[in-house]
């Protein structure tokens, strides 16, 4: 595994490169360019206020707008990575076939080229921040920390559902409905305090606030991203570690999992 990546360092040029073409090619013949990056989270948090303050007036979130935009955006970023890099194996077969380099590159640019849309369109949540008079405490410095874990889970699920589409080309499809439930699962347009402690399902009682924070990484990257930029408040560090622990774990089985298929790549594409 340390060969493969010392591997990955020496093609770091190729990472760059393939970062650069993803973001190219998503943004060519379209007028607005890169700014659709800004303006797509901006149309979004629109949509989302409309709906949960307009039409259902018994909101009573405060600053509806900011609270929406610190989870929309790590959402955007993550669901971007998994769809695209489900298909940077299959989509790149004639590379794969011709050419020897690392293939973890594929789905680690495509992780990476969503990463930089969401750092620029951190600057419109920055924006509401200011319009919304939503005060920055020192505890927003652990930004970076919480960006870092969430590229750390991401890119570990993104090895892993990119090895399986080359063997099962209905990964996407499943992915799809799984991503949907997740948004649903995941607290974005809701607090996640309003997710009940105890609740009773088939006859099991069941604390359904611990799970989620358990359970789903993204819920609890999601609520540290709130609590620290529109809160202004700690986060839950027992929850972080927690999460960053998930994660590492994710990565490290994802790339052994990666690692060990990804040698039969050119014959299955």
């Amino acid at each position: 595994m340390l060969d493969r990546l010392a591997d990955l360092i020496r093609y770091r040029e190729l990472v760059r490169n393939l970062v650069i073409r993803d973001l190219k090619a998503r943004y060519k013949n379209s007028i607005l360019g890169f700014v659709w990056c800004l303006v797509n989270p901006l149309l979004m948090m629109v949509v989302f206020t409309i709906v949960f303050t307009v039409m259902m007036p018994n909101n009573t979130i405060d600053r509806f707008p900011v609270f929406i935009l610190c989870a929309l955006l790590p959402w955007n970023w993550f669901s971007a990575s998994v769809t695209g890099a489900i298909n940077s194996i299959v989509s790149n077969a004639s590379l794969v076939k011709k050419v020897y380099f690392p293939r973890e590159v594929l789905p680690l640019s495509v992780v990476l080229s969503n990463l930089i849309n969401f750092l620029l369109a951190l600057t419109v949540l920055f924006a509401m921040l200011f319009f919304f008079h939503v005060r920055l405490t020192p505890w927003a410095l652990l930004l970076p920390l919480v960006i870092f874990i969430q590229l750390v889970f991401t890119t570990g699920l993104a090895l892993i559902l990119s090895t399986l589409n080359v063997f099962y080309r209905d990964t996407g499809v499943i992915m799809e409905v799984v991503l949907l439930a997740w948004f649903f699962l995941t607290p974005i347009f809701y607090p996640i305090d309003i997710i009940p402690h105890h609740r009773v399902i088939w006859g099991l009682s069941l604390d359904l606030h611990r799970l989620v924070w358990w359970l789903n990484p993204m819920a609890s990257l999601i609520a540290t991203y709130r609590v620290i930029l529109y809160h202004g408040a700690p986060p839950a560090f027992d929850f972080l570690l927690r999460t960053f622990v998930t994660s590492l774990g994710f990565l490290v089985v994802g790339y052994l999992f990666f690692i060990h298929y990804s040698r039969t790549f050119g014959e299955e594409v």
